[in-house]
């Protein structure tokens, strides 16, 4: 049996794999649900300004040197094959930049290294709602932003806990990933969704500034982090396009606007010799001819709530130049049924396989507290019945 390295990089080179791989992401609030129903946890030293796990599955900074308790990490506990080092280097223009605007018992209003103020539950996840931006010209673009990115900050590289991440992935032989958003999502948080749609049409002059500018600082600031940490096994970047019902914007404006820069970036990680997975939430369909033209290795998750993605058409058509990671409806797992967890794992990594797909098996999504610890549990022990290729 080879190591679950090498079951990924088969998996994203097309070199026959032998089995289907595993991983997913449970959120942070679903393992501390976990915990409370069984899930193991370890004690982790952590020095003062370091974050530390806390029970409602927050992560909040050391005040105090010490050891801590946290959930043993996922990738470990459930044997994933591919596990994230991160956390993300600081891509916003000021560095560091996180001022309180508003606040309550349930939620806070900061306003990001950006210019949003972007609203953040306290004690449970979700993505924060959008309350004000101040990047809402090319003008201000220009004077305020533009110049912060221009030039590498190793400041902004947490690099020892990167580095204390990859040698614990790479100890466990399971294949290591560093990864982030891009130009569409950091549009998102900083000119806001108005703005960039509105550009998109109106100002596209503006769209290619910024991402020539964040292409070129993403290629700076990932050289330096090979150099500095050695190279990961891979790279997934983190690019929501899609909406339950289509495209955020049109297969046309992706490709004039947007996509030439995915496929510059997905070709320096290519001279690496690093696979590329491209995670975008959302009905992906319409897009898939331009991600394989960009060069992308993977795709993930194929959320089935939205329209169209459908992952057995995907991979008949594009199989032979995509893996795919993720594809079952997490509301399967969220039933907590475990006849239907069965039927359903066992029909879609069978009709996956059924049709040549290169598959790490996973959710559409991610894993939330509605799913029971032991459904989970039994959900990878049918994953595994049915693995081999």
């Amino acid at each position: 049996m080879t190591t679950p390295r090498a079951v990924v990089d088969a998996l994203l080179r097309n070199n026959s794999p032998e089995r289907v791989g595993l991983m997913d992401s449970p959120w942070g609030e679903t393992l501390a649900a976990w915990v409370d129903q069984g899930y193991p946890t370890r004690s982790v030293h952590k020095d003062v300004g370091e974050l530390r796990w806390r029970s409602d599955g927050k992560h909040v900074e050391v005040e105090e040197a010490g050891e801590y308790s946290e959930p043993v990490p996922p990738w470990l506990h459930f044997g994933y094959d591919m596990a994230g080092a991160g956390p993300w280097f600081d891509q916003l223009p000021l560095r560091g930049h996180s001022s309180l605007v508003e606040e309550t018992d349930e939620w806070e209003v900061r306003r990001n290294g950006g210019g949003a103020a972007l609203k953040f539950w306290k004690h449970k996840s979700g993505t924060p709602e959008h309350i004000d931006f101040l990047m809402m010209s090319r003008e201000v673009w220009e004077r305020d932003y533009r110049p912060h990115l221009l030039t590498l900050d190793p400041l902004r590289v947490e690099t020892e806990q990167i580095r204390r991440n990859l040698d614990e992935i790479r100890d466990a032989d399971v294949w290591s990933h560093l990864g982030h958003m891009f130009v569409w999502e950091i549009m998102r948080q900083t000119m806001g969704d108005v703005t960039m749609y509105q550009s998109l049409v109106l100002d596209p002059g503006w769209v290619h500034d910024f991402c020539r500018v964040y292409t070129d600082f993403f290629k700076v600031h990932f050289c330096y982090m090979f150099e500095q940490l050695g190279l990961p096994d891979g790279i997934w970047l983190y690019e929501d396009l899609g909406y339950k019902n289509g495209l955020f914007a049109s297969p046309r404006v992706l490709r004039d606007v947007i996509f030439a820069y995915y496929a510059e970036l997905v070709a320096f990680f290519h001279d690496y010799d690093l696979p590329v997975v491209l995670h975008t939430c959302g009905s992906t369909a319409e897009a898939l001819p331009l991600i394989v033209e960009a060069g992308f290795d993977a795709l993930n998750p194929m959320e089935r709530k939205a329209l169209n993605n459908d992952p057995w058409r995907f991979a008949q058509e594009y199989g032979d130049r995509l893996a795919f990671v993720g594809g079952l409806d997490a509301r399967v797992f969220e039933s907590n049924d475990k006849e239907l967890i069965k039927r359903e794992v066992s029909a879609y990594i069978e009709g996956m396989k059924a049709r040549g797909a290169r598959l790490v098996f996973a959710s559409d999504h991610s894993i939330s507290p509605n799913t029971r610890y032991d459904s989970y549990r039994y959900a990878v022990d049918v994953y595994r019945e049915h693995m081999w290729y």
